[in-house]
């Protein structure tokens, strides 16, 4: 396995369950939760059958067992909601092969928090709540007041900075320390490009991510 692939590999399976603790009430909620201390497997497994029938019948069943995450998560998510005693629409849906739950409306900045800290730990939450009825792990996308796709357009452009520096001079950029979910989204940009490639150095919470020329 090469090296881009391994820290490909490593940064999907970090997104897939890292997150930060909240603080303040938000963390006290985490210990009075009930879903507190439910383990979430680091994988999930897969199966794969040739038949074409079981496949179409096996894609629905797992599509809407995607969407029943989301309405657990989105129903974790208001309660929540309800007791901070904060405004929002809640959206449950599937995309891109994955449960996830959506809030949007006003004053949402204090459940993104820095840097999208209390987010993190609400998705870790939210994903606790679905394993706590499913007994499955759950790869549920959390997304607060846009502020995801927001973040992740940023990045883009970021990556796309880093590319043409490592291009133009030759050498390794290093970026700032990021998050899983954001280092994900640089990696996707890196991967896409042809002679550049990336790796996560560093430890949390500072790991970070290193573009370099592919050695030719």
């Amino acid at each position: 396995m090469t090296d881009t692939k391994k820290a490909r590999d490593d940064e999907l399976s970090e997104e897939g369950f890292e997150a930060e603790e909240p603080e303040g009430s938000l963390g006290e909620l985490a210990e009075d939760s009930d879903v507190t201390g439910a383990g979430t497997p680091a994988a999930m497994a897969d199966d794969d059958d040739d038949d074409e029938d079981d496949d179409e019948e096996s894609g629905a069943r797992a599509d809407s067992d995607l969407f029943r995450q989301s309405e657990i998560a989105a129903d974790y998510i208001e309660g929540l909601l309800d007791i901070l005693d904060v405004d929002g629409d809640i959206d449950e849906l599937v995309q891109n092969g994955r449960p996830m739950v959506e809030v949007v409306g006003g004053r949402l900045t204090s459940l993104v928090g820095s840097r999208g800290a209390t987010l993190e730990a609400l998705q870790e939450l939210s994903r606790l709540a679905v394993y706590r009825q499913t007994g499955e792990p759950s790869r549920l996308l959390l997304d607060v007041g846009g502020f995801r796709a927001a973040r992740r357009k940023e990045l883009v452009a970021v990556a796309k900075n880093a590319v043409e520096k490592v291009k133009k001079y030759g050498e390794a950029v290093r970026l700032e320390p990021m998050s899983a979910f954001e280092r994900k989204c640089v990696h996707d940009v890196v991967n896409a490009t042809a002679g550049v490639e990336s790796e996560s150095e560093g430890v949390e919470p500072s790991r970070r991510i290193v573009v370099r020329p592919i050695a030719s």
